[in-house]
């Protein structure tokens, strides 16, 4: 069987941590580099081998990748996805895979027009912690999930984050993760309800997302849960942790990669000690296989994550609840 000869778009940030994993894979080859600043391009190709690009629809047309990464921030999610599933090629899109719906929906439908392998970079559904908790909650009644994220700013006065019409805020950009795992442990979420405030942070340098966010979310289950986001902790500090509150009275409350149980002595979960595969040599394996079910988060899967918050977002600005479109089976 053949090496999968792999693409990236994007250089900077998480496509790092993507280069230096796939580098390892044996049943992977990463030929083709591109981002829109070139000598960040040339230094990947330089180190790793390989052409480097500006332009990825060049790196789609004259290279013979079989699969892409798509490591680009929120508002760099244009129609290349689209572009590369219509020529077949296999995608991997880092989180939030889109700012709209219609754009999320036009690139489902070319993954599941051309059969494609997806996958979206969601590393949490791949600890073995997250993986025993879904077994667990498998047959339990979950009341109620609290969520929160609380933090500081990403980057200087100039960076995209702060920027609302380029990361969609903190809850879309960064809690996407707790949203994305109250989903795969919890089930769908079917409504949303935000409001947002700006009260901290007013001496920040072009910050246009809110610095306080409060989501009340209805599931499919007939479970209520709530998500908490502040970036107003720029002196530092800050924490993350997601409360699912059971049946028979229990408490689980998930920080990452771990959790504790209240009572402590009220049940055990069995933890596996067995290697999970990564997140990419789940995705490189799933295209070498013809096997989309290796891969714990598909692009209809992360899709449906970032309508959580991208009609999050929605609700705020029409002051009503939204409800969330269902993407996935």
């Amino acid at each position: 069987m053949s090496d999968v000869k792999v693409g990236f778009v994007g250089t900077g940030g998480m496509a790092n941590a993507h280069i230096s994993q796939v580098e390892t894979i044996e049943e992977a080859t990463i030929i083709a580099f591109c981002d829109i600043e070139e000598e960040r391009a040339k230094v990947a190709a330089d180190r790793y081998g390989g052409q480097y690009y500006t332009d990825a629809r060049r790196l789609i047309d004259e290279t013979e990748v079989d699969a892409i990464y798509f490591c680009l921030p929120p508002f760099a999610h244009t129609d290349i996805e689209r572009l590369a599933a219509e020529s077949g090629r296999h995608i991997f899109v880092e989180k939030p895979v889109s700012m709209t719906v219609d754009h999320g929906l036009s690139v489902l439908e070319a993954v599941n027009k051309n059969s494609v392998i997806s996958g979206v970079g969601y590393q949490g559904r791949y600890q073995n912690a997250e993986i025993a908790l879904r077994d667990y909650f498998k047959d339990k009644a979950i009341g109620m999930v609290i969520s929160h994220r609380w933090g500081g700013i990403a980057g200087g006065a100039d960076h995209w984050w702060r920027v609302m019409e380029k990361s969609g805020g903190m809850l879309h950009e960064q809690a996407t993760h707790q949203v994305d795992m109250i989903r795969y442990l919890a089930g769908e979420i079917t409504e949303v309800y935000k409001l947002s405030a700006m009260k901290i942070n007013t001496d920040q340098l072009n910050q246009t997302i809110p610095d306080a966010e409060i989501v009340s979310l209805k599931f499919a289950s007939g479970t209520v849960g709530q998500i908490t986001t502040t970036c107003a902790l720029t002196g530092g500090g800050g924490s993350m942790r997601t409360d699912f509150i059971l049946e028979d009275h229990q408490i689980v409350q998930l920080g990452w990669g771990n959790f504790e149980i209240q009572p402590e002595n009220f049940d055990t979960i069995e933890i596996s000690t067995d290697p999970q595969l990564g997140i990419d040599q789940a995705f490189i394996q799933a295209i070498q296989t013809n096997n989309q079910s290796l891969i714990k988060s598909s692009y209809a899967d992360g899709l449906q994550s970032a309508l959580v918050s991208i009609c999050a977002n929605q609700s705020a600005e029409e002051g009503k609840p939204v409800a969330v479109p269902q993407v996935v089976s």
